[in-house]
């Protein structure tokens, strides 16, 4: 597992389109995944400990962005043929086990985590209304056997709720840290 922190956001940049199928074969564009004040496009897989460690934290949050008008998807872009547990059968079985309310897809190609700047599950990319960038952040100080303390801040939902009021991300934000995507050998 090589750790890897996220980059710094680059606010206002736009969202790149996507046509990618879930575990089902179902096509889902960017389009059909987006909110009315809100968009949360994440990168995760089914093996990396950092996602499994923030697994119920995600479905719980991206349930309570939808009071706000944020829809969220998640992009599963690792090569599963080297990583079974990432494959279709497994993410089917992990949305379901954790109650996702967002189609979670297959990047095959890798080239929509590529167009995104992917680097890492979990990776957050918070997006306004107008599908602008406005979070690059972590979900909250869980880290893989560490919960966060009580208390501590929850800042991919405190930061997504700001877009949905205003447009904007917080200025501040800590990188998100995961597990490297598993790129496929050229």
């Amino acid at each position: 597992m090589a750790l890897i922190h996220t980059p710094v956001c680059d606010f206002g940049a736009n969202a790149p389109d996507f046509r990618l199928p879930d575990p089902d074969g179902k096509q889902w564009s960017l389009q059909d995944c987006r909110g009315e004040r809100g968009t949360l496009v994440m990168f995760i897989c089914n093996h990396c400990p950092y996602v499994q460690a923030v697994g119920r934290l995600i479905a719980a949050d991206t349930r309570a962005l939808l009071e706000h008008g944020v829809r969220s998807v998640a992009v599963m872009p690792n090569d599963y043929r080297a990583y079974p547990e990432d494959a279709p059968k497994h993410m089917r079985a992990l949305a379901a086990e954790l109650g996702f309310s967002f189609p979670y897809l297959i990047d095959e190609t890798q080239n929509v985590a590529r167009a995104y700047g992917a680097v890492c599950t979990p990776d957050f990319f918070g997006y306004n209304a107008d599908l602008k960038l406005q979070y690059r952040g972590r979900l909250d100080a869980t880290t893989p056997g560490r919960p966060a303390p009580k208390g501590t801040p929850r800042e991919l939902l405190e930061a997504m709720i700001g877009v949905a009021r205003n447009g904007q991300g917080p200025w501040d934000q800590t990188p998100s840290q995961g597990c490297s995507i598993k790129w496929r050998e050229a």
